[in-house]
């Protein structure tokens, strides 16, 4: 049983959030390489090299969300949402080398000298860009949460990032101004960097955490409290659960076990209702398989079965 497939409405809202952040990213980017370009700040630069990162993920997420709508085929039989966690991880990659790219910038004019300018339009420049990007990162949050997809909830904690990181210049940049202690610029880009550094990190490792089907203490909770209820209640067992979560959509799988003398019939229609039930208890889309079997000689067909044995 799937519930919830993937829609044209769905679709859309999903292309029209990703072409805005496209959109507010380009602008940024332009802003910020404009502010670094007259104030030579290090700080100001590692806000920039976010943005270049940011450019590069939105286009990567643009492509993946294109590519889950393609429906099934005989090279992909379950479809294409696990490009969300990959998806996700190419982004956490891009954030990674980007922070490495701004300890060595920082370092280097540590080492050799700091030259600024112009720093009080700078500073400007990256304070509109930071309110900018809280807005379009809690758009994109809640449009990836309404339409349960993990490319853009990814995309949008990653401008969150960015924006935290811009009102975190912001406030160094003001603490150059006030001292005049140049050295304080490229020190600040370094403590930028590694907040960056450690939001990559998180995006790889729920990247390699779907791609490997790492199980959610709380979607198994739900799984089984509502399999539990249902079948309770109905004097039938259910074992062998499975699930696993691709992107977009859950799958899941177990069997349920019925009285020797159960029709056929009454059983597919008692395996539907639990189904339906447990579908609406998620609240996402969700593809369902429920295995039927006889509880008489159930333990002895495991037996000689193991691949099916609990």
């Amino acid at each position: 049983m799937d519930k919830y497939p993937l829609n044209d409405k769905t679709h859309t809202t999903q292309v029209i959030a990703i072409r805005i952040s496209l959109a507010v990213g380009i602008i940024m980017l332009a802003g910020k390489w404009y502010a670094y370009a007259i104030t030579n700040s290090a700080a100001i630069l590692s806000d920039a090299a976010e943005s270049v990162v940011h450019i590069l993920a939105v286009s990567f997420a643009a492509f993946s969300i294109w590519l889950i709508y393609k429906p099934p085929d005989i090279s992909h039989p379950y479809g294409h949402d696990k490009i969300s966690f990959f998806s996700a991880g190419v982004e956490g990659f891009l954030i990674i080398l980007a922070a490495a790219f701004i300890i060595f910038e920082s370092i280097n004019k540590l080492i050799h000298g700091i030259e600024i300018t112009n720093l009080d339009v700078g500073t400007y420049i990256v304070s509109a860009a930071a309110v900018i990007n809280l807005v379009l990162g809690g758009y994109l949050v809640w449009q990836g949460k309404k339409t349960t997809s993990l490319i853009l909830t990814a995309n949008g904690k990653h401008v969150l990032t960015d924006s935290w990181t811009s009102f975190g210049v912001v406030i160094g940049l003001i603490l150059v101004l006030w001292t005049g202690w140049l050295s304080l610029d490229p020190i600040i880009a370094i403590v930028v960097a590694l907040n960056i550094f450690w939001a990559g990190g998180k995006l790889i490792r729920q990247a390699i955490a779907g791609l490997m089907d790492e199980g959610n203490p709380e979607v198994e909770k739900t799984i089984r409290a509502t399999l539990d209820a249902e079948t309770g209640k109905r004097g039938l067992q259910h074992h062998e659960l499975r699930y696993r979560e691709s992107g977009n959509a859950i799958w899941i799988e177990y069997h349920v076990l019925f009285p020797e003398n159960t029709l056929l019939r009454d059983a597919h229609q008692a395996a539907t209702e639990i189904e339906t039930v447990l579908s609406s208890s998620l609240q996402r889309p969700a593809h369902i398989i429920s295995h039927l079997e006889p509880s008489a000689g159930h333990n002895e067909l495991h037996e000689k079965n193991p691949r099916h044995s609990d």
